[in-house]
């Protein structure tokens, strides 16, 4: 019996960065107004009673769907998600250390930018993250010239911060349809919105955004910053 092909991830096959052959990128056109998709997701407890992947679960469901509904003049790439980021709370898991997660996620923006891209999303699920994705996509600016976006998932209101995301209703309904746990809000709220509805919501804010970041001009002088003299 021949055994299923293993899934690397959540993924668009027609947006996913590995289907793509050396030749494919060599010769794709319009690289300049390509958006390119870095996911990062923690592995975390998050008292949700879900795995440990609940971060990726909803982040590569949310792109997914956002993948299949973009328009046809929306070129996009999206690459299999950044697992291994920060995580100071006692319920994160295989976490790096700042100066580890930082290496790596330059080194993989170093290799987009190597195959001649240039607009670049950080999508992240990860609350412990957020500030990571500002210090290196600001550091990648100012080092490659490139055009650096950070797009969190809490911004789309799917927020897993156990403060900041209050009751995470949303999260819990979107959880509970993705993996058939119980308590979804169709149970907890009877009149609430379906897991359904707001990850198709969310997945169509994320698309707008996207988007938008290809609508943004290029950058001046091929994304060289000038020396600033003072008096």
């Amino acid at each position: 019996m021949k055994l299923p092909e293993p899934s690397l991830c959540v993924a668009d096959d027609a947006t996913f960065w590995p289907w793509r052959s050396w030749p494919d990128f060599a010769q794709w056109p319009d690289k300049d107004r390509t958006v390119v998709v870095i996911p990062m997701a923690g592995l975390a407890d998050w008292g949700l009673d879900q795995p440990l992947d609940a971060e990726e679960t909803v982040l590569m469901h949310v792109l997914r769907e956002a993948s299949l509904h973009k328009p046809s003049d929306l070129r996009l790439l999206v690459l299999p998600p950044v697992r291994f980021v920060l995580g100071p709370e006692p319920g994160c898991a295989f976490a790096l250390d700042p100066d580890a997660a930082c290496d790596l996620l330059e080194e993989i923006i170093g290799s987009v930018d190597a195959a001649g891209f240039r607009r670049i999303v950080l999508f992240n699920a990860s609350p412990w993250n957020e500030e990571l994705c500002k210090a290196v996509g600001r550091d990648m600016r100012i080092a490659r010239g490139l055009q650096m976006f950070c797009v969190p998932l809490s911004g789309l209101g799917l927020d897993f911060h156990p403060v900041r995301g209050g009751a995470r209703t949303k999260l819990k309904a979107v959880l509970a349809e993705l993996t058939g746990a119980a308590g979804g809000a169709t149970k907890e709220s009877p009149g609430a919105e379906s897991g359904a509805a707001i990850l198709q919501a969310t997945s169509l804010r994320l698309l707008g955004i996207l988007g938008e970041v290809r609508d943004q001009a290029p950058l001046a002088h091929g994304g060289a910053l000038h020396p600033v003299s003072f008096p």
